[in-house]
């Protein structure tokens, strides 16, 4: 296994709630300063030199930690990733010193095309050596271990070989990126194919978790009338979500762990209070942990 790299020096995310950070919230955020452990923001939002965004980004990030996640790098498509894209996530990096970078384990892109998709990869021999290499540039590149995030998937590659605990294992053991577990899309993907979530969150390698997702979806059913399961982002987290959570918690410990919302944003109290009740059930369920 490769030496593991890690974040910058110094900085670290509080194993505390965190929320994503929504222009709807900037003035609130500088008018109060709620308690909220850390903010998120999505990398391609703020990949230009100036404007209102960064003026608030600023401002915000003297006082709190920051995790930056990125959408756009397609890690798991055919093509060579784009270094100019690289080139803006490097310069936005070393601007704002996050403390965590993650990015989704999904392809995005194709002979030039961006799709507004995160699409999922087969799981083979073939998809592990290209996600890899992706990888190890992106880290070279930035110069930190990233964090690589499950998919939520609604289809699967019937060529697949590898299960995609096995696969995501794989992956991190050849390059040293950590994990960024979001639970919310596990919940979505074993509902969705029928699978045990349970299982699938114990086989994934839970040491190398460092930051956690919490979310909501939408309830819809397919064309055979079998639950399916929208990763939507657009209501508070599912209880059968949190209690996965709970049971996580007991496993490993408390770890950053953020409410994502990218539609229907309510008021920023409703999402910090969802983001303190990730820490108690954390105070909680982390000291039972064996």
């Amino acid at each position: 296994m490769p030496e593991r790299m890690h974040s910058m020096p110094g900085l670290v995310l509080p194993r505390a709630g965190g929320i994503g950070l929504k222009p709807e919230h900037f003035r609130s955020i500088l008018d109060t300063r709620p308690a909220i452990g850390f903010f998120e923001i999505h990398a391609e939002n703020y990949m230009v030199a100036g404007g209102q965004f960064h003026y608030y980004l600023e401002r915000i990030r003297a006082d709190y930690p920051l995790s930056i996640h990125g959408v756009g790098l397609s890690i798991g498509g055919e093509a060579p990733l784009d270094e100019a894209h690289l080139d803006r996530l490097a310069a936005l990096l070393d601007r704002y010193q996050p403390a965590a970078f993650s990015e989704h384990l999904a392809w995005s892109s194709h002979q030039g095309a961006f799709l507004n998709d995160l699409l999922p990869l087969p799981y083979d021999t073939a998809s592990l050596t290209r996600v890899c290499a992706h990888i190890q540039r992106v880290q070279e590149r930035l110069g930190r271990q990233i964090l690589l995030e499950n998919p939520a998937t609604y289809v699967e590659w019937a060529g697949s070989t590898l299960s995609e605990t096995e696969f995501i294992g794989a992956v991190i053991a050849q390059t040293g990126c950590g994990l960024l577990l979001d639970i919310n899309n596990a919940y979505v993907s074993c509902i969705n194919h029928g699978r045990d979530v349970l299982r699938y969150l114990r086989e994934l390698p839970l040491s190398a978790v460092a930051e956690i997702h919490l979310a909501g979806h939408a309830k819809e059913q397919d064309a055979a009338g079998a639950p399916l399961l929208i990763d939507s982002h657009d209501a508070p987290v599912a209880d059968p979500v949190w209690a996965l959570y709970r049971t996580l918690i007991a496993l490993i410990g408390p770890q950053p762990t953020l409410i994502e919302r990218d539609q229907h944003i309510p008021a920023l109290a409703v999402l910090a209070a969802e983001a303190q009740h990730a820490e108690r059930l954390m105070a909680h369920h982390g000291e039972a942990r064996p």
